[in-house]
């Protein structure tokens, strides 16, 4: 039987899904050509890991531990019981849990299954998941279910009548109830042997969507960014050839495990590599530090407020367990370095594609200030005038442009408005400023900034139009402006400046609040401080000025904290 040749394969998607943008062909077929990508999927490579390292622990943490076999088992096993259910082949599900072992077991079971997870926030609400649930035409809303702070079941039972083509709940945990249909009992009704003759049957496809995931939300709602089977695996490898994973490694990276950056240099690659994947159920300081105790991880994400909950118990390891053990952090190296004494690394990334990391080797001035170098040769970097395509040179602060073989060439259904977020040759315009310099021959970026307009609040984008455009349909409201507020835990907090209708408003964040509440908003975006103020700053061509806000922010904290301080003195 004569073989085909790259030339003569097709090297598009079995069933093209409508809304989704695939990889330009031509493009594909050279980085396929080059060996930079193969044709293997996502779902192979984990089920080649999964049986090389079968005896190993997966995941382990204080809900107890699974060893790959078991691991691959389990999602074998609630996979096909979601096809048995009434779910085919890339329908969406929208996975909306915390961090637990039922959450790794649903991704990796929907994949398998070649069910698209939707990788959705615990904190959404309505106005969240209406919108996304309709523009991906979900058909599972997974929900965890034992939450003490909100009913999510009962919420997902709502959401049914907003997104009609939900069909199915499913509770992760927690005792079953309503409607849904419970994740172990989902898991207990089927039966490895029958599990995997029903995969079986399912057509890999390396060229396919494997996931949905989500922006950080630059304009309006988060936008979906389908990210694809091959290009993903690709993705998560050159991060564990880049940073070492072995099978011998622990990680901890309590981050939500939705997000693109945990799946994508944390948790998928370390699954590949046959590590250890710490799940912590909860981010107390108790539950952290029992886990750093027990499992003594190699490898750990210091993002948000994650640091001050466990820096105590990893300042007191011993020397030897400092010398082992790798931070990633997306700044302030320098200092984690000398608080916790142990290796430090920068991070930059963004979930349309690039990846960049600081790594061992690296000159001193490079670990300590750069964001490091593309994880990838293939990674395609340039550095413009802001809303052009004039190149800087090295040393010069402009917009990142990105292209590359895990770099997106278009969001979901949204290819009307890509016109403006991608070049005519596909460069993906990032909205961070960076600057590039060479260093020892090597070509470092340094981050500088942003030219979107959103907050980030310890690793989670707040989009400032979304929100404005709620709290400006509040009561006594006339107009908005939402910034970033620094704070030394999470980097940013949400302070909303608001023109209210009438000169003597009593409107307070209570009131604003409760109203964002009633309309569905995630909690994470309400503002935490309220500015009321008769009028906005402008520029000199009469815009209105954050910069400007953002400065009488700033002065306003410095004024009240001097205060504070001259108080305390007295007392």
């Amino acid at each position: 039987m004569m073989e085909t040749t790259l030339e003569q394969q097709t090297i598009r998607p079995k069933i093209a899904l409508p809304g989704v943008r695939y990889p330009d062909e031509a493009r594909l077929r050279e980085y396929l050509e080059a060996g930079v990508l193969g044709t293997q999927s996502l779902v192979a490579a984990l089920r080649e890991a999964f049986a090389r390292h079968a005896a190993k622990p997966a995941l382990v943490g204080p809900e107890g531990d699974f060893a790959y076999a078991q691991f691959d088992e389990l999602t074998d096993r609630f996979g096909a019981a979601l096809l048995k259910l009434g779910a085919t082949p890339l329908d969406r599900v929208i996975l909306q849990c915390g961090n637990c072992n039922e959450l790794l077991i649903a991704f990796i079971g929907c994949i398998k299954a070649s069910l698209i997870p939707l990788c959705a926030l615990q904190a959404f609400r309505k106005h969240e998941i209406t919108y996304l649930g309709n523009l991906c035409e979900a058909t599972v809303h997974v929900v965890q279910g034992d939450d003490a702070k909100f009913d999510d079941v009962a919420f997902a039972a709502e959401m049914r009548a907003h997104v009609p083509t939900l069909k199915f709940v499913v509770q992760a945990r927690g005792t079953q109830r309503g409607e849904a249909f419970g994740l172990w009992s989902l898991i207990e009704g089927t039966s490895t042997q029958e599990a995997r003759d029903l995969l079986a049957r399912i057509e890999d496809d390396p060229f396919q969507a494997a996931v949905f995931q989500l922006s950080g939300g630059t304009t309006g709602v988060p936008k979906i960014i389908p990210r694809f089977q091959n290009e993903y695996l690709y993705n998560m490898q050159a991060v564990a050839a880049w940073n070492g994973y072995t099978s011998e490694d622990v990680l901890f990276m309590p981050t939500p495990f939705m997000h693109n950056m945990n799946m994508v240099c944390f948790f998928g690659p370390m699954l590949l590599a046959g590590g250890r994947v710490t799940v912590c159920p909860d981010i107390s300081s108790e539950t952290l530090s029992a886990v750093v105790e027990r499992y003594q991880p190699t490898w750990f994400g210091l993002a948000g407020p994650i640091l001050s909950r466990v820096a105590d118990q990893m300042k007191r390891a011993t020397p030897e367990t400092k010398a082992r053990r790798k931070l990633m952090g997306p700044k302030n190296a320098p200092r984690l370095r000398e608080m916790l004494g142990s290796p430090c690394y920068h991070i930059f990334g963004m979930t349309e594609g690039v990846i960049m990391f600081a790594q061992e080797g690296d000159p001193a001035y490079a670990l300590d200030e750069s964001v490091g170098r593309p994880v990838s040769a293939w990674d395609e970097v340039k550095i413009v005038e802001i809303g052009s395509e004039n190149e800087v040179p090295d040393g010069e602060t402009g917009e990142a442009l990105f292209r590359g073989p895990y770099t997106i060439a278009g969001y979901y259904k949204s290819e009307k408005d890509d016109v403006h977020r991608f070049t005519a040759d596909g460069f993906y315009r990032s909205g961070d400023l960076m600057m590039a310099q060479i260093i020892d021959g090597k070509r470092y970026f340094f981050f500088r900034g942003r030219t979107k307009d959103v907050v980030d609040r310890g690793g989670e984008k707040i989009n400032a139009e979304e929100l404005e455009n709620l709290i400006n349909c509040c009561p006594h409201v006339h107009a908005s402006a939402v910034v970033g507020m620094p704070d030394p835990v999470y980097g940013e907090r949400v302070c909303a400046f608001v023109v209210p209708d009438a000169v003597e408003s009593t409107l307070t964040l209570a009131d604003l609040t409760a109203f964002l509440q009633s309309e569905g908003l995630a909690k994470f975006k309400w503002p935490e401080r309220l500015e009321l103020i008769a009028e906005f700053p402008v520029t000199a061509s009469g815009k209105l000025s954050k910069v400007l806000l953002r400065k009488q922010l700033i002065e306003r904290l410095q004024s009240e904290g001097a205060a504070n301080t001259a108080t305390e003195v007295k007392s």
